[in-house]
């Protein structure tokens, strides 16, 4: 006869050893013990008599149990062991507990290291440690949707960091796909989130750009007496055309000085293409004079505070302001503005070979991108122009300027 609710409640134990067993139907029992009562199922499968735990009452019902009964019924009529089926389950959300975002994340930031440089490791090492894994961190990876991660590149964008809350999804699309080629997430959910972002409202850099402003600055930079790598830092900038990013992490490996080049890799430009720098005879003796002070380590410019890491992306802007130039009038990243222009506009230099040195993307009449080694003493030759121009400008030596038609 089939249970009920009222006799399940008030079952008690008769003191037999083995307990009493009040059948259900359809091979669902509940076994009564001193220890309490629990819900069982006997079946046979492959020949052999089997029995399936379905739960505890009162945590689980009566009712419960039923339909617990049903489903590993469903699957006997597959042919499928319920018994296994549950042992497999159980082992399933065990590996999804042990398998959380925060440590598939970490194994994927150790595997793919050596594909970053040290720098951005450290910043994408952060945005996990601060921006992530606080929110979703503990979650098992398998169970992290589209709105989860949504939610932590939303409270990004309302701090304005819109650059950033689009890293932070794309660094969240990789963890997912290297999770998938490791079996423990079935997709790249942060697909779902093309055109979810905000853009943020795309700036100019602050630049100076007119040739007599130009010289003041020149000059301002000569006469700062600030830290002696800052002082270099400042020199350097103007001569080279890249990116302060690229400058603060120099390495003195990247760079030959009889060779007059800095060879950057690929891993720190932008565009991720190894780039090269001609150097300068002013910048070549500028590093040089460096040399003794930094030489013996591994970044041009390491921070003040410690040797093992690159200077503070503060640094540079820090030092014009502290000469009075407010950051709507300049900035590190304007000293690119401020060469593109001039050479260009006043001294009339080939237009492709400026965008080559500025690392952008210059394409030849084919449609082919140019190599790092393209027009190669055509840019040597016109940055060395470029640095005579800038002495000029600074001691006052230009009094016409010449402008292209």
């Amino acid at each position: 006869m089939a249970l009920t609710d009222t006799f399940v409640k008030n079952s008690k134990p008769t003191g037999s050893p083995t307990g009493d067993k009040h059948t259900d139907g359809q091979g669902l029992y509940l076994h009564v013990k001193a220890a309490g009562k629990y819900w069982r199922m006997s079946y046979r499968f492959d020949g052999k008599q089997k029995t399936l735990a379905l739960g505890v009452y009162p945590a689980v019902s009566l009712a419960e149990a039923r339909a617990r009964r049903d489903k590993a019924r469903k699957l006997l009529a597959h042919d499928t062991d319920p018994g296994t089926a549950k042992q497999e389950e159980k082992q399933a959300k065990a590996t999804a507990a042990a398998n959380t975002f925060e440590v598939v994340a970490a194994q994927w930031l150790l595997a793919t290291s050596a594909n970053r440089a040290t720098i951005t490791q450290d910043k994408v090492s952060n945005w996990l440690r601060k921006d992530i894994n606080p929110h979703i961190g503990t979650m098992p990876i398998s169970t992290v949707g589209p709105r989860d991660v949504l939610a932590v590149a939303r409270k990004m964008e309302t701090r304005k960091v819109f650059d950033s809350a689009k890293r932070i999804v794309q660094i969240c699309g990789q963890v997912f796909r290297y999770a998938v080629a490791e079996g423990t997430a079935e997709r790249d959910i942060t697909a779902d989130l093309r055109g979810a972002l905000q853009q943020a409202e795309k700036k100019n850099y602050a630049a100076i750009t007119d040739p007599k402003q130009a010289g003041d600055l020149m000059r301002s930079i000569f006469y700062y007496t600030g830290h002696p790598c800052t002082l270099a830092a400042l020199k350097l900038t103007p001569l080279v055309f890249v990116r302060p990013g690229e400058l603060r992490t120099a390495e003195w490996a990247e760079i030959d000085l009889d060779g007059a080049e800095w060879r950057i890799p690929g891993s720190k430009m932008k565009m991720k293409n190894d780039h090269i720098v001609p150097l300068s005879t002013q910048a070549v003796d500028l590093l040089r004079s460096v040399q003794p002070l930094t030489g013996h380590g591994r970044y041009v410019f390491p921070s003040l505070r410690t040797g093992e890491r690159p200077m503070s992306e503060n640094t540079i802007n820090a030092a014009l302001r502290s000469m009075g130039y407010a950051k709507e009038v300049h900035c590190a990243h304007g000293f690119r503005a401020t060469a593109r222009t001039i050479m260009d506009e006043v001294l009339g230099e080939r237009v492709d070979l400026i965008e080559h040195q500025l690392a952008h993307a210059v394409k030849d009449a084919n449609g082919r991108a140019y190599n790092r080694t393209a027009h190669l003493p055509a840019r040597r030759e016109m940055m060395q122009r470029w640095a005579d121009y800038l002495d000029k400008l600074r001691t006052g030596a230009i009094v016409i300027q010449f402008k292209k038609a």
